[in-house]
């Protein structure tokens, strides 16, 4: 296991920084963004180290782990990191867990590596970046209208992103974009409870110019071999419940949860129940 703090792992061309929870089955969890680190999560998922391993990834060239050749910074390659990770550290019987810009990467790995995770947690991604498109339309109509420019603003400062301050400030700004509720009072603890980020604003800006890594899987659905759990907010203005539906539609073995009372962030909005409900999936199925 990885010493207490986070420790590098090499899979082949680079090295991830990962940090470890608790024991039992692994559960290999792949932050948002890109371009954020295993920070995002904050302390959220942290009851679910009572039953299991929980292996926060910085994911290629991003928090802590080392620079990686830019022509390897595809969802395609990360998906293929997490294989390699797993093997490296001789990983049996694990799950992964992705959120967002991870939960793209969680579902091409189920694509290309079937049978390699033994569950897949795939919570507010989406199959294809047509679903993304709904962004702006969600942009144009959001409310409060006084806040509509700053987020706005965010979302395309994403592509000029240079240094931290750059990333920390539109993140900032475009967090009431994510919540089901633009003023939810838990936006400030959530940036209390996950600072300390180590930001890559050059994979942010690399991956927002190329419709943040164009993932296309909807026809290869049907290939993914072990069970997946989906995972969707209601509110969610980035990778909505439509999208959710069509990744449990295709896959043969999926289940589906809508959390009715959340945006974006599912795991803070309703973070009792999306535990419950990840914990509840990983006993089920576990091999």
């Amino acid at each position: 296991m990885i010493e207490p703090g986070g420790g590098y792992v090499a899979i082949g061309d680079t090295r991830l920084f990962v940090v470890e929870r608790g024991r039992g089955d692994p559960l290999v969890i792949l932050h948002g963004g890109p371009g954020l680190d295993h920070h995002m999560f904050g302390d959220y998922l942290d009851p679910l180290a009572e039953r299991y391993r929980l292996i926060f990834v910085d994911q290629r060239s991003q928090g802590k782990s080392d620079r990686a050749p830019e022509d390897t910074w595809t969802i395609r390659q990360m998906a293929a990191d997490v294989v390699s990770l797993a093997r490296s550290q001789h990983l049996e019987g694990y799950a992964v867990l992705g959120h967002s810009f991870g939960a793209m990467v969680a579902l091409q790995n189920a694509v290309d590596h079937p049978g390699e995770a033994a569950l897949s947690i795939i919570s507010c991604g989406v199959p294809s970046a047509e679903y993304l498109k709904v962004v702006d339309e969600n942009l144009q109509r959001f409310e409060p209208e006084s806040l509509r420019a700053q987020v706005t603003s965010s979302w395309e400062r994403e592509t000029g992103a240079t240094t931290q301050e750059d990333v920390e400030s539109l993140l900032n700004d475009q967090l009431p974009f994510h919540f089901g509720d633009p003023l939810d009072p838990r936006i400030p603890e959530y940036e209390t409870r996950t600072a300390g980020a180590v930001y890559a604003p050059d994979v942010l800006s690399y991956f927002a110019r190329q419709e943040y890594g164009g993932i296309e899987v909807v026809d290869r659905l049907s290939g993914v071999s072990h069970p997946v759990l989906v995972l969707a907010g209601r509110k969610d203005r980035t990778c909505g419940v439509a999208a959710a539906e069509a990744i449990a539609a295709g896959i043969p073995d999926a289940e589906l949860t809508i959390f009715e009372h959340s945006g974006h962030m599912t795991f803070v909005e309703e973070n009792e129940r999306y535990l419950s409900v990840v914990g509840d999936f990983l006993q089920r199925r576990a091999p």
